[in-house]
């Protein structure tokens, strides 16, 4: 029988490559072989706050972050082979999408990181939505750069550049103002040959600002997946790893968003693939054959890594609010003297009864909203469960109006998709959500009318579909002419030995999932009336 990969060899001759993603709530660091197999993380938890109205994260707390989730892959490392890499074959860092990170001409942040939780842009989405004929979503940048002119606000004057956390991040690494298409199109919106931002959507945003400077010199530079995106340096080396064992040099990938890096680690890049993405927000990608008819404000266009038109269905608020309900039942069983059990045991059991629960939730319904729903016209959140007399409240109705309920909003947009003709033949799905098997995956099938697959690996999400990336740049620098497209490298090199775990979707799952909807869609008045009845913060 043949041995597997010697991971302690390929760090130790910097052959393994390093993905680190920033999420909502956890900064992970992921490596894996030349082949893409993960065999080694690291997590760093953070959370966002309130700044002057914005939802934000510190740039100590980025830096921290970093340096907190490669210490901990290293500790790992360590702990598991005995070896600590002092270099890789490439890096690459990806992030939440969009948001707004604007600096001076001396590379000063003029104000606080702005996140895609923000729901402050609508006057600004409205106005280029209209003028440019393609939805321009409130969390794009260029949305919160148009709102910062209109709103007159003092910094917008001396903005140099603006760019998302990964393209931040990564210019601090390298010195390279790039950034990965796919992250790219959810700054402005990218030409159709996926190579840079639409010329004619620049010149109308010139003209309609009018202060006489072209957008274009804000943007950071597009790039493709596999492209040089820089080494790294010195400086940023020290940053990522202040013990200063780790070197300089290595190859960096494009900096790319949290949807590419999802869209990667369940291998859904080619034409009527689709992936579902589950973490703090929710999102689906369908790689379109063509381009749509008709501009929705439910989808955003944006691209794979390589520059394929991509229609998203981006929804505010995912599993966050069930998992703060799972770490509270948690609590419960710590206080009754059971013991402290780990996440995934607590997952199992609480997810697992949700398949016990009647298939519309038994009446119960539940909201999700930790902050504002664009795709059900909500501007701030306000998490709710709430049920008639008459329903059913036990665990596994209530659990599975949770899940239901992280999948309602996501299930609206879709309806936008089919609408437009749009086939998927699967939709692959990647989250820490899929760590309990069969559960989460079932019910949205329910949801999406669509199998669904969960790859190997798709619980690491997308710090490992960014180390995938990292593989890429590196087999394109070593292959040259002879590099494999980016949807042939992950199906022959990536995935050729993958299993699969598809799940189709239950006639009886469907109809109830339909029932909950409905309730859902009746019951939108309560949120309205909860925003106005609880301010969002303690006065």
């Amino acid at each position: 029988m043949p041995l597997g990969p010697d991971y302690a060899q390929i760090l130790s001759s910097g052959q393994a490559c390093l993905g680190i993603e920033f999420g909502s709530t956890r900064i992970k660091a992921s490596l894996v072989t030349p082949d893409g197999e993960a065999f080694a993380s690291g997590v760093h938890s953070w959370e966002n706050r309130l700044v002057d109205g914005h939802w934000s994260y510190s740039l100590d707390a980025i830096w921290e972050g970093i340096a907190g989730a490669y210490a901990s892959l290293v500790n790992e490392c360590q702990e598991k082979y005995g070896v600590v890499a002092t270099t890789y074959s490439a890096l690459g860092i990806s992030a939440m999408m969009h948001g707004y990170m604007a600096f001076d001409k001396d590379a000063n942040l003029l104000v606080p990181f702005r996140t895609w939780r923000d729901t402050t842009t609508g006057r600004a989405a409205e106005a280029l939505t209209a003028a440019f004929n393609f939805n321009i979503p409130l969390r794009w940048s260029i949305a919160h750069y148009y709102q910062a002119m209109l709103d007159k606000e003092p910094h917008v004057p001396s903005v140099d550049f603006f760019t998302t956390l990964a393209g931040y991040v990564h210019w601090k690494l390298t010195g390279k103002k790039v950034i990965g298409v796919g992250d790219a199109s959810g700054m402005f919106p990218i030409s159709d040959d996926g190579s840079t931002y639409v010329p004619e959507f620049i010149e109308k945003f010139n003209n309609i600002a009018g202060d006489g400077r072209n957008v274009a010199d804000l943007l950071p530079e597009v790039l493709p997946a596999g492209a040089d995106a820089g080494t790294l340096s010195e400086e940023g080396a020290r940053l990522i790893d202040p013990s200063g064992k780790l070197q300089a040099g290595v190859l960096c990938a494009p900096p790319e968003g949290d949807a590419g890096t999802g869209m990667v680690a369940t291998n859904a890049v080619r034409p009527r693939t689709g992936n579902v993405s589950v973490g703090t927000s929710i999102f689906l990608m369908a790689v379109l054959e063509k381009t749509l008819k008709n501009v929705h404000p439910e989808l955003d266009i944006v691209t794979t890594p390589d520059g394929a038109q991509v229609a998203m269905v981006h929804c505010n608020n995912g599993a966050d609010e069930m998992s703060r309900w799972v770490e509270m039942f948690r609590e419960v069983g710590i206080a009754l003297g059971a013991p402290d059990v780990s996440s995934d045991t607590i997952y199992a059991a609480m997810l697992g009864a949700a398949l016990d629960g009647e298939p519309d939730a038994g009446g119960v319904l539940a909201y999700n909203n930790l902050s504002g729903e664009p795709v059900v016209n909500l501007t701030e959140g306000r998490p709710l469960i709430t049920r008639a007399p008459w329903a059913t409240l036990n665990l596994a109705n209530f659990m599975r109006s949770q899940v239901y309920s992280t999948f309602a909003a996501l299930a609206i947009g879709l309806e936008v998709l089919e609408k437009e003709d749009v086939h998927l033949d699967i939709l692959s799905a990647h989250g820490g959500v899929f760590r309990t098997e069969k559960v989460a995956q079932r019910l949205l099938a329910a949801a999406t009318h669509t199998p669904i697959t969960v790859p190997d690996g798709a619980s690491e999400g997308g710090s490992w579909g960014m180390a995938v990336l990292a593989a890429y740049v590196a087999y394109c620098k070593k292959n040259g002419a002879k590099t494999h497209a980016l949807p042939d490298f992950l199906d022959e090199v990536v995935f050729a030995s993958a299993s699969n775990a598809t799940i189709s979707p239950s006639t009886v799952d469907e109809r109830g999932f339909a029932t909950f909807l409905a309730g859902y869609r009746q019951g939108l008045t309560i949120q309205s009336s909860a925003i106005s009845a609880l301010p969002p913060r303690a006065l």
